[in-house]
């Protein structure tokens, strides 16, 4: 545990940004999965729009820090071409 007072509000600051970032992983993992779970249902009208959301969520986390951009790019550029999948598969 710090002693020095600086060293307590570094602590209170780790904590809740470290709580901050968590939730955020965790809403953005969500909406990957409900692009995944439109993907597998096979609907590529929905998941486009939710890829829609997805993507700005994903950006969201790149501008706060929690991914990095190229991180985030990859992501959304492999469930936009599972999504042109669906359309040849069909």
């Amino acid at each position: 545990m710090p002693n020095k007072a600086s060293a307590k509000k570094r602590l209170r600051q780790t904590v809740k940004k470290t709580t901050e970032n968590k939730n955020r992983k965790t809403r953005i993992k969500t909406f990957v999965k409900k692009v995944e779970q439109a993907i597998v249902k096979g609907d590529q009208a929905t998941a486009n729009e939710v890829l829609k959301t997805a993507q700005s969520e994903i950006m969201r986390g790149v501008t706060k820090g929690v991914f990095h951009k190229n991180t985030a790019s990859r992501k959304i550029s492999r469930l936009n071409s599972k999504i042109k999948g669906l359309k040849k598969a069909s």
